[in-house]
């Protein structure tokens, strides 16, 4: 695993366009590499800041954006035409101005699809899925880039501190309940997927995640910080503005 880094820019606007940047390179650089790219997206207002980026970049159409595997790190389990769903939301800052294949598209199921409002069984397909896209050996893809969030308290993706879902070792997508932020019901990957992309992203935004983000740098738990225990294999960056990162040394 890899160790934290931390990159500070001067605003959110700043830093999700600096991020797009990145994005677009890490998903050529693999494309270069393999001909394909896998990236795990997250939702909140800079995970998609980041995508509205990536559209009006110019360079957009270096991205072989039919060769890319999209996926989500978490979704709020509502219905598939709820504004407040990540992928609703992804789509409609860049996927619907791509051209991407729609079959290596993988949304999270919503509550009124195949399992309605059973989470923990739209989960389990989703771990399925992600099985069944893993390359021998392993049961999630061998994601390029992963990003997530990070709440106030420390989440990421939907895992709460001191929830059973954050110290979940065994599955890699769970159907979380009960949530402390609305909607109170979701879908998650689990750290153990997390932990197996090569790099994951954590972004976030403002002095009111100054402390969670100084918590985690600092080592901490990750039942306690969740975004603590988001580590990449290859590297793991602390994407931040200056008020997220005012506690920093």
């Amino acid at each position: 695993m890899s160790r934290p880094e931390a990159l500070v820019h001067s605003g959110g606007d700043v830093l999700a366009a600096a991020v797009a940047a990145r994005l677009i390179t890490a998903i050529t650089d693999a494309q270069a590499t393999r001909g394909s790219a896998s990236v795990v997206l997250t939702g909140g207002r800079t995970g998609i800041g980041v995508l509205e980026q990536v559209r009006r970049s110019p360079a957009l159409d270096a991205v072989n954006w039919s060769a890319v595997d999209i996926f989500w790190g978490d979704e709020r389990f509502l219905p598939d035409d709820d504004g407040e769903r990540n992928e609703t939301q992804a789509r409609q800052a860049l996927l619907d101005h791509v051209d991407v294949d729609p079959s290596r598209v993988h949304p999270m199921a919503a509550s009124n699809g195949s399992f309605g409002a059973d989470a923990d069984a739209a989960a389990v397909h989703y771990a399925e899925r992600l099985e069944s896209l893993a390359p021998a050996g392993s049961v999630v893809p061998a994601f390029d880039v992963l990003m997530l969030g990070v709440g106030e308290e420390g989440h990421t993706a939907s895992l709460f501190p001191d929830t059973p879902y954050v110290r979940e070792e065994a599955r890699t997508v769970v159907g979380v309940h009960d949530c402390p932020k609305p909607p109170p019901t979701r879908i998650s990957l689990t750290l153990p997927a997390i932990r197996a992309a090569s790099q994951v992203w954590l972004m976030t935004t403002g002095g009111a995640k100054a402390e969670p983000v100084a918590a985690a740098l600092g080592g901490a738990d990750p039942v306690d910080i969740p975004a603590a225990g988001a580590v990449g294999r290859e590297r793991t960056l602390w994407l931040l503005d200056t008020g997220a990162a005012a506690n920093l040394s």
